[in-house]
C-alpha cells in the first residue's frame, strides 16, 4: 500500500471511496508521464491506461484526462485536496487549476481552499501547513501577476480558482477573456502563462458541464499535463439519449452512496390504497402539499428529539418545491401563505427561486438559500424552477414535492441531489432523521418500478398515515418524579412555612430563586454520587456540607435582608431533597472492570463458519459492465498489476485495515482462517483462477465476514487480574425526551390498545410506582408489564431507561439499554422482554451474560451497603399478562 496514500488518507479522513480514487491516482501518475503530449504519446498513454483500467477507451481530451464519478454528498470537494496533497507530497507537483461550472460552485471552492473556514481542505496536512499554497481566483490574478513570476516565489504551490466563464474561448462584445489579453507584468497573457507551465494539473469539478465544445476547446488550449474530472453523472445528454462518458476510471454511484450510509435514503410517499384518478389536477397537488407538510412537520419534531437526546446542534429541515414555471411557482406562493392553508402557519417562511428574479429580489432570495442551515432562519418552504443546481449544497432538505412533469427518472434524479446531504456527516440510526421523502401521490407505482430496475437510486417506499402519522407530533421533556415532587413541596411547605413567619420574605423566596435553589441542590448532589449509597447523603457531615455549598452559591443580592429565613429555606431543602431522593429513585452503581498490571489481547482460536458461502466467479465481460463500483475497479487493477503471490493475501490486505487487527501479532491465526476460506472455495469451484477471481472481485464482505466472527472471539486479559471499581454509588435520573401525537394526548397505561402497531407512537400515564410521571412502550407486552409492576404489592418502583441512563458493556464494545429496571421490597432487577422466537439469539444470549457479570459485581457491592441483590430477567413477551407477579416471572425466567 502506497504510504503517501495512506497518510493523506488518514490525516484528511477519507472515505473509502475517496481513498479508493487517492489509491488509483497514485497507481496512475506512477504509470503514465506527467509531461505535454502530442497525439502520438497521448496515445501510448492511453493504451497504458486501458491495459488496466479497461473501461477508459478515451480521454475524450487533447490531454490525458481521467473522470471519478462520485455520488453527490461523498465528498468531491475533499478528494480534490486529496488529489492535490498527494500530487505535491509524492510527485513535487505545484500548479494547479481548479474549474468550477458557475458562481457558487466558484464561491464554494474559493471558500473551502481558503484556510481557517470550516471545511477547509488541506486541514491535518503538515507539508501543505509549512508550504501554504496561494490560492489566485479569477477575481484577483492580474493584480499578483508581477510576484507569480518572481523567482523568489517559484517554490511556492499556486492553486488557480477560476469560473468556466472566465475563460472561455467565445468573444465578447469583440473582445477576448481578460485572461487573455497581454499583461505587462508578464509579457504574456496568464492564459498563456498557465499553458506554459510543465507542470499543470487541472481539476474540473461537475466536469459534465464541459463536454460543449467551447469547453473542450478551451481546456485542450489550457494544456495541462493531467485532468482530474469529477462528477456525480458521468454523462451528457443529446436528445433523448445520455451518452456515457469514454474516460470513467472510478465510479461510486448513488446506491453504493446509499448501501454505505454516506447519504440521506430517499424514500418516495403515497397514501396507502390511493386512487390519483379520483382527484382533479388541483385537488391533486393541493394533497400532495399538505402531505408534504405533513412530512415536514414530523421531521421536524423528530430533528429536535434527536438534537436533545444526542446533545448535538438543532437542525431545521425544509420542504422544496418543484413549479412547473414561474406563474404557477407564484401562485403555490399565494396558496401556502394564504390563511386557509394550515391557519396561514406557513406566512413569511416560504421563498421562491426562478429566473425572472433580478437584482436585488435575486440577491436577497440567493442570501437566504445560503443560510438556509442556520437554525435562526424562517424559511421553512422553497419554491423553484429549475434554478437549483449543482453547487447548493444544504445539508437540510428533508422534503421534495415535485409538482412539475417530468418522466419518473428525470423527476427524481434532478431533484434529489440537493437533499441527499447528512447534517451529522453520518447516518443516525434514526430512520427519519436519515431520509429524505418525495411526495409523488400520482407517480408512486412508477417510481417504484423505476427503483427497482438494476441502475434505480430509490430504496424505501413511505405511506402517509401509516408510516407518517397524519396527526402533528410535539416534542416533550419528562422531568423525573422526584423534582416535580420537591417543587410541590417547597412551594406548600417550605416557602409557606418561611413567609408564614415572616411575611416580608414573601417575594423573595418565590419564582426563579426557588427554582434556582433546586437545580443548585440537585447539582451539588451530583458531587457526591461516588457514596456506596444513596442513604449515605443522609450522614449528617454530609448533609452539612451539601447544605453550605448550596447556601454559598444561593446567597446574593435581597437574600441578604434575610439570613435566617435563607438559612432554614436551605436546610429544608436539602433535607428534603435528599429524602426524596431515597424515595423516588432506585441507586444504580456505576461498575467499572479494569484490568491490573500488563494487559494482553487478541482473538481465541477458533475454526472459520464457511457454511454460506458459495460465491461464483465473475465473467471477465461482466467485471468490464460492472466498472461502475469501486470494488470492480480495484480488482481490475489488482488482476493486472498487483496479483498478490500468496492466494490468501487477497483477503489478509483488507483484514489489516481493522483497527484491532495487529499484522505482528496475529499473522499465523489470519493466514489460518484465510486459508479455511480458500480450502472452501478449492472444495466447490473448479480451478485456481476461479478461486482467485472470487477473492479478488469479494475481498472486501470477505475479510468484513471474516472479522466479524473474529469479534466473537475477541478477548482481554490481564497477568494480574482484573479489579472492580464502583465509580458510583446511585446515579441521578435525568429527564427524557421523546415525541407525542398531539390529538392523542396521553392514554392511561392499563387501557388496552387495539392497533398495536401504534403503541410506540403513544405516551401513557396514571403511573403510580413509576420514576417518571409518564411512559413510552415499543410493545404492547411492554405496557402490560408495567401494569404487573403496579399491581405488584411487593414492586416499590419502576422505570424504563432512557438511552444512555445505564449502560453495561457486551462483545467487543457494544452498549446494552436495559428495557426495565425495576425494585421490589427485597430485590433489583433488570427485566428484558423479548419476542419468543428472539430468545435464543446469540446477540440476546451475549448481552445477557454481559448483565449476569454486571449484576454479580452490582450485588456485591449492595450487600456490602446494606443494599438489595440485583437478577436479571430474560422475558419471552407472550408471557407477560397482567395477572402475573414480578416474583412469578423471576422463578420462571431468572437468569443464572
Amino acid at each position: 500500500m502506497n504510504r503517501y496514500v495512506n497518510n493523506i488518507a488518514a490525516r484528511l479522513s477519507l472515505r473509502k471511496p475517496q481513498k479508493d480514487s487517492l489509491e488509483i491516482l497514485a497507481d496512475i501518475v506512477d504509470l503514465v508521464k506527467l509531461e505535454k503530449h502530442d497525439t502520438h504519446s497521448l496515445k501510448k498513454e492511453l493504451e497504458k491506461i486501458h491495459s488496466i483500467y479497461s473501461n477508459v477507451t478515451d480521454f475524450e481530451r487533447d490531454f490525458p484526462s481521467l473522470c471519478f464519478a462520485l455520488a453527490t454528498g461523498v465528498g468531491k470537494t475533499r478528494l480534490m485536496g486529496a488529489f492535490i496533497s498527494y500530487l505535491y507530497i509524492a510527485k513535487g507537483m505545484k500548479n494547479f487549476f481548479v474549474l468550477a461550472p458557475n458562481i457558487t460552485i466558484y464561491n464554494k471552492l474559493i471558500q473551502d481552499f481558503t484556510p481557517g473556514t470550516p471545511k477547509y481542505v488541506f486541514k491535518g496536512i503538515p507539508e501543505l501547513a509549512n508550504n501554504q499554497p496561494r490560492i489566485i481566483t479569477g477575481d484577483n490574478y492580474d493584480s499578483g501577476l508581477k510576484v507569480i513570476k518572481d523567482s523568489f516565489f517559484e517554490n511556492e504551490i499556486h492553486i488557480n480558482i477560476f469560473n468556466i466563464s472566465k475563460i472561455n474561448t467565445e468573444v465578447r462584445g469583440g473582445k477576448a477573456p481578460r485572461i487573455k489579453r497581454l499583461s505587462e507584468y508578464i509579457g504574456e497573457s496568464y492564459f498563456e502563462y498557465l499553458s506554459s507551465l510543465p507542470d499543470l494539473v487541472l481539476l474540473m469539478d461537475e466536469s459534465h458541464r464541459y463536454r460543449a465544445s467551447a469547453g473542450v476547446k478551451v481546456l485542450n488550449e489550457l494544456n495541462p499535463v493531467l485532468g482530474l474530472e469529477l462528477t456525480a453523472t458521468p454523462q451528457v445528454e443529446s436528445g433523448t439519449k445520455a451518452i456515457s462518458f469514454k474516460n470513467v476510471i472510478y465510479s461510486y454511484p448513488l446506491h453504493k452512496a446509499m448501501e454505505d450510509g454516506f447519504v440521506k435514503e430517499p424514500a418516495v410517499a403515497t397514501r396507502e390504497n390511493f386512487n390519483p384518478s379520483k382527484y382533479t389536477d388541483a385537488q391533486l397537488e393541493r394533497l400532495k402539499l399538505e402531505d408534504g407538510i405533513l412530512v415536514h412537520e414530523e421531521t421536524k419534531v423528530e430533528l429536535d428529539l434527536y438534537s436533545r437526546q444526542s446533545g448535538t446542534q438543532l437542525v431545521k429541515p425544509f420542504i422544496l418545491i418543484v413549479a412547473q414555471d414561474t406563474n404557477h411557482a407564484e401562485n403555490l406562493l399565494k396558496t401556502i401563505e394564504s390563511d386557509d392553508f394550515f391557519e396561514g402557519r406557513y406566512k413569511g417562511k416560504v421563498i421562491t427561486v426562478h429566473s425572472n428574479q433580478r437584482g436585488e429580489e435575486k440577491d436577497e432570495t440567493i442570501l437566504e438559500l445560503m443560510s438556509l442551515e442556520d437554525p435562526n432562519s424562517v424559511t421553512e418552504i422553497v419554491i423553484h424552477v429549475n434554478m437549483l443546481k449543482e453547487g447548493w449544497d444544504v445539508t437540510n432538505l428533508y422534503t421534495i414535492i415535485p409538482l412539475r412533469a417530468a418522466n419518473s427518472k428525470t423527476l427524481v434524479e434532478q431533484s434529489i441531489g440537493r437533499g441527499l446531504r447528512l447534517p451529522y456527516g453520518k447516518r443516525t440510526g434514526v430512520a427519519t432523521v436519515d431520509r429524505l421523502t418525495i411526495i409523488a401521490h400520482d407517480r408512486f407505482q412508477e417510481i417504484v418500478d423505476e427503483a427497482n430496475k438494476p441502475d434505480s437510486i430509490i430504496r424505501n417506499g413511505v405511506v402517509i398515515g401509516k408510516d407518517v402519522a397524519k396527526e402533528s407530533k410535539k416534542p416533550v421533556t419528562i422531568i423525573p418524579t422526584i423534582d416535580t415532587n420537591v417543587r410541590e413541596e417547597v412551594e406548600t411547605q417550605i416557602v409557606k412555612e418561611i413567609v408564614k413567619g415572616n411575611p416580608e420574605a414573601k417575594d423573595v423566596f418565590s419564582g426563579d430563586r426557588v427554582e434556582r435553589a433546586i437545580e443548585l441542590t440537585n447539582d451539588t448532589i451530583r458531587k457526591y454520587e461516588y457514596l456506596p449509597s444513596s442513604k449515605n447523603l443522609k450522614d449528617k457531615e454530609i448533609q452539612a456540607e451539601i447544605i453550605r455549598e448550596v447556601k454559598a452559591d444561593f446567597l446574593t443580592g435581597e437574600l441578604d435582608l434575610f439570613p435566617e429565613e435563607t438559612d432554614q429555606f436551605v436546610k429544608q431543602l436539602v433535607s428534603t431533597y435528599i429524602e426524596r431522593k431515597i424515595q423516588h429513585s432506585i441507586d444504580i452503581p456505576r461498575i467499572v472492570i479494569q484490568p491490573i498490571g500488563e494487559v494482553s489481547w487478541g482473538f481465541r482460536d477458533f475454526d472459520l463458519d464457511v457454511s454460506n458461502i458459495k460465491l461464483q466467479p465473475v465473467d471477465e465481460k461482466l467485471l468490464v459492465q460492472h466498472l461502475r463500483t469501486s470494488e470492480r475497479f480495484v480488482m481490475h487493477s489488482n488482476h493486472k498489476s498487483y496479483k498478490e503471490d500468496r492466494i490468501e493475501n487477497y483477503i489478509i490486505a483488507p483484514l489489516m485495515n481493522y483497527p484491532d487487527i495487529s499484522y505482528d501479532d496475529h499473522a499465523e491465526f489470519l493466514y489460518r482462517l484465510a486459508g479455511q476460506l480458500v480450502t472452501h472455495l478449492q472444495s466447490y469451484l473448479p480451478n485456481d483462477d476461479a478461486v482467485e477471481n472470487v477473492l479478488m472481485y469479494n475481498q472486501s464482505s470477505l475479510a468484513e465476514l471474516i472479522h466479524e466472527q473474529m469479534k466473537e472471539h475477541y478477548y482481554q486479559a490481564s497477568e494480574d487480574g482484573y479489579e472492580v471499581i464502583v465509580s458510583k454509588g446511585f446515579e441521578h435520573l435525568n429527564p427524557i425526551h421523546y415525541t407525542m401525537t398531539v390529538e392523542d394526548g396521553e392514554r392511561n397505561f392499563r387501557q388496552p390498545v387495539e392497533d398495536k402497531s401504534r403503541i410506540k407512537s403513544m405516551v401513557f400515564s396514571g403511573f403510580i410506582k413509576s420514576l417518571y410521571r409518564t411512559q413510552k412502550f415499543d410493545s404492547d407486552s411492554e405496557r402490560r408489564f408495567s401494569v404487573v409492576c403496579e399491581n405488584d404489592p411487593k414492586v416499590d418502583k419502576w422505570f424504563k431507561p432512557s438511552p444512555g441512563q445505564f449502560k453495561i458493556y457486551y462483545g467487543h464494545s457494544n452498549v446494552y439499554n436495559p428495557d426495565f429496571v425495576v425494585e421490589t421490597n427485597n430485590l433489583k432487577l433488570i427485566c428484558e422482554i423479548k419476542s419468543r422466537d428472539e430468545m435464543t439469539d446469540k446477540i440476546v444470549q451475549d448481552k445477557a451474560k454481559a448483565v449476569l457479570n454486571w449484576c454479580e459485581h452490582a450485588t456485591k457491592h449492595e450487600l456490602q451497603n446494606d443494599g438489595k441483590e440485583w437478577v436479571y430477567l430474560l422475558i419471552p413477551h407472550n408471557d407477560v399478562n397482567e395477572n402475573m407477579t414480578v416474583d412469578g416471572l423471576k422463578a420462571r425466567y431468572q437468569k443464572k
